[in-house]
């Protein structure tokens, strides 16, 4: 058992009095999940450059170290219950992904989002994505998926698609506490749901009553990537904290990978929060998990990683 750092308990308690307000309450009952940030201004780093192509139905934006060529490419789904679209924050993950991969290109999806848009609006565009940084020259072999809560699953359901289309599947995927079973039968949906700061209590609505999947079987791969066939999937890596009501998604993932093959290490975070990552370098909890992800990008790029190789194991 590992002990909190002082900041992550300072910022676990804030994040819980946040999803606790009724401000927050009562946009979520009139179904107000906010509009698109890729247009609103952003400050990257000097030695940074970005570009948002439309897609028509969609947006991306296109996130490029200027001091650094990279053949490289993260392709990089936000989260948000498939309700809530891109906002500014993840553009400070955008950016940690392209240090972590060491200057690699990241380009970031705002796919379309429920209720206006349903299964497989989100899927549909995650594909055309990954299809645009192949038309850029960047081969699959070079891409590497990265996403959290609903874009952790996202990025798992391309695979799923890509594989039933007989394609090419990229190098590898980062999961941060990624949404898996949308049927949430899970156990962690229920022992963990008064302790989860993010969806504990009226909030886990979001999660047992999500529209995205609309008509269709919630266990299609393609919504639920829990249900689908991992045989021939990358390496994974996955993230997840304890108190998570999505930790039992991010497990039974991990162990049905694993038992088709796939190289998976799965790191459980004592006392930690969904999507902890957000809170980037505030604390060392988050610091530390960017530097798995570090060493994972690392190994799957082909450099050492600092102690020689790629774990496959369980972290708790």
């Amino acid at each position: 058992m590992q002990e909190l750092s002082v900041r992550a308990r300072i910022i676990s308690e804030l994040v819980q009095i946040f999803n606790n307000t009724k401000y927050l309450e009562r946009k979520i009952e009139n179904e107000d999940y906010g509009e698109s940030e890729m247009d609103k201004p952003f400050r990257y780093p000097e030695n940074y450059s970005s570009e948002i192509i439309d897609m028509g139905d969609f947006r991306m934006e296109k996130l490029c170290r200027t001091d650094i060529e990279s053949e490289w490419a993260v392709l990089h789904f936000h989260g948000g219950g498939y309700l809530a679209p891109f906002s500014n924050h993840y553009r400070t993950m955008a950016g940690l992904y392209s240090e972590v991969a060491d200057g690699a290109m990241v380009l970031s999806v705002d796919y379309r989002v429920a209720p206006e848009f349903t299964y497989p609006a989100a899927v549909d565009d995650a594909y055309r994505a990954y299809k645009w940084l192949q038309e850029q020259g960047i081969s699959p072999e070079r891409i590497i998926l990265g996403g959290d809560s609903a874009g952790g699953g996202l990025a798992m359901a391309l695979c799923h698609r890509l594989k039933k289309l007989g394609e090419a599947l990229p190098a590898g995927i980062v999961g941060m506490s990624p949404w898996t079973d949308q049927t949430t039968s899970g156990s962690s949906y229920t022992a963990n749901r008064e302790i989860d700061p993010v969806f504990g209590g009226t909030k886990g609505e979001i999660v047992f009553n999500n529209p995205y999947a609309g008509d269709t079987d919630p266990r299609n791969p393609e919504i639920s990537p829990l249900f689908g066939d991992f045989s021939g999937f990358p390496p994974m890596l996955i993230q997840v904290g304890t108190e998570e009501i999505l930790l039992s998604d991010s497990q039974a993932v991990a162990e049905k990978a694993h038992a088709a093959g796939v190289k998976v290490r799965l790191s459980v975070y004592e006392g930690m929060f969904h999507v902890f990552q957000l809170s980037a370098l505030l604390m060392p909890e988050s610091k530390k998990a960017w530097f798995e992800v570090k060493r994972f990008m690392n190994e799957i790029i082909g450099r050492s990683s600092d102690d020689g190789s790629y774990e496959e194991s369980s972290d708790e």
